[in-house]
């Protein structure tokens, strides 16, 4: 339906000349549904969405892109304008493209030009993007077919056309031991690299506090509830609001929240040396090596900010009067169990990584692979719930095989708050748990720890957005 609306539109796209006007007056004409002489970004966002391109801020982009007179709208000569400038930057990644110069793309030019930005993509796979964009039905595309598709598309080039299937929605669930998102080469010369890493922060620290309350209730559970003294959601909120009020809610928030920057800065700045040690200069990484590195590099951040983790789980579970704060509760651990203790419950967070990485990995292009296998017919784009879809479940499924390990690491690193004279090891804790409690035991908590997904995934997004209009990111 989208293809025959696209087609509708852009009518005369086939026979267009670069420098010809008049095709530019006829879809100009057909934007402009006011006849007011001007198309703004209302007008070009039910265009857009005529053609089936439905990416965020993407009328926004365009119209502030050609606004010359800065009157939030395009004439016809800022129109012209724009598509003249947008078709040769088109046209330069259009023979980019076309590895054997023949004026056609194939599905192996699309497998190769992947292949180079790190993404491995099937026969089958490259064959249902290219019927994204092929129109005479030959699965091949010219340059006429190429520009008709991206024409009204921001992206430009072939990075930022398949950039719609970057990992890169910021989706903050409290875990963070995903794979660190890829920046190109061009967002780490310009500074969009590091505003994206500060409104994921943000994002993240106000996803974390709205969702805290839930995340205490988790870690409660985790170390407290047994058979023989079950916690649900009711007993275990009011317990905790009994004991300490409705601010005891947040405990352990603060710390969530600090270590947020630097595990990030860590990670990233491990990632990218991970990567370069894992493939050679000038090639793209490849989706196992990209596993690899980013695993690597969780465990590198996980190892440098683990004490705050440990801290993080006794403010968290301390009762009212217990620690002034944080430096008041590191001062006591180091006094009373030595340096050992912000180490405690390390081994099952560093093996827990790679279930959880690997996993919200495979998911995730899974899930990737079946939406364009059924609707990149329509479009590239697979919209903004789509993705927040994907990375959810994907994330969800990463937690579900990982959360027995964060269980016995939450436990060990509570063991002080718990009185117990003896430490156990991480064997030895799986072994009494599952005797006492059975093998669902091991997900104590998991319910609270499911119903957060939601909220924080939503309200990371909403936040990030707003971040990255306000830091002036462009995609």
């Amino acid at each position: 339906m989208y293809q025959a609306l696209r087609t509708s539109l852009l009518s005369s796209a086939r026979c267009w000349d670069a420098d010809s006007e008049r095709s530019y007056q006829v879809l100009f004409d057909k934007l402009d549904t006011n006849k007011d002489g001007k198309v703004d970004v209302g007008e070009l966002r039910a265009g857009l969405k005529a053609m089936g391109i439905f990416r965020h801020g993407a009328a926004q982009k365009i119209v502030s892109s050609g606004d010359q007179n800065k009157d939030g709208s395009l004439d016809f000569n800022e129109f012209t304008k724009y598509l003249k400038e947008h078709e040769m930057k088109l046209l330069l990644t259009f023979k980019s493209l076309d590895r054997n110069n023949d004026g056609r793309i194939d599905a192996t030019e699309i497998q190769q030009a992947l292949a180079e930005l790190g993404i491995d993509v099937s026969r089958e796979g490259a064959l249902k993007i290219l019927q994204s964009m092929d129109i005479d039905g030959t699965m091949m595309v010219d340059w006429n077919e190429f520009r008709e598709h991206f024409l009204l598309y921001p992206a430009f080039n072939l990075e930022e056309i398949i950039r719609y299937w970057k990992h890169s929605l910021v989706l903050d669930i409290g875990e963070s031991l995903s794979i660190p998102d890829e920046f190109t080469e061009e967002e780490k010369r310009s500074d969009e690299w590091w505003k994206q890493l500060v409104a994921g922060a943000v994002a993240g620290a106000v996803s974390r506090t709205g969702t805290a309350p839930l995340d205490r209730l988790k870690v409660f559970m985790q170390v407290h509830s047994s058979k023989t003294n079950k916690i649900n959601l009711t007993v275990g909120f009011r317990q905790m609001i009994v004991e300490g009020g409705l601010t005891s809610l947040w405990r352990g928030n603060g710390i969530n929240v600090l270590k947020i920057a630097p595990e990030t800065a860590i990670k990233f700045m491990a990632y990218e040396q991970y990567k370069k040690l894992l493939t050679s200069e000038g090639k793209k990484i490849e989706t196992h090596k990209r596993f690899m590195a980013g695993s690597m590099a969780g465990a590198t951040a996980q190892t440098a900010i683990y004490p705050m983790e440990v801290l993080k789980t006794r403010l968290t579970l301390r009762k009212t009067g217990q620690y002034a704060g944080m430096f008041d509760c590191a001062k006591k651990i180091l006094r009373k169990e030595g340096v050992i203790a912000f180490y405690k419950g390390y081994i099952p967070n560093l093996i827990g990584i790679i279930p959880y990485a690997g996993i919200d990995l495979a998911v995730y292009e899974t899930l990737k692979s079946a939406w364009l296998s059924h609707h990149a017919k329509d479009s590239a784009n697979p919209g903004v719930l789509v993705l927040l879809g994907c990375g959810t479940i994907s994330s969800t499924c990463g937690q579900l095989a990982s959360y027995p390990l964060a269980l016995v690491r939450t436990r060990m690193q509570a063991q002080a708050s718990l009185d117990v004279s003896d430490q156990p090891s991480m064997s030895s804790l799986l072994r009494t748990i599952v005797a006492k409690d059975g093998f669902f035991g091991l997900y104590r908590g998991i319910l609270p720890n499911f119903m957060k997904v939601i909220p924080a995934v939503s309200i990371s997004y909403v936040v990030y957005e707003y971040m990255k209009t306000g830091l002036g990111i462009s995609k």
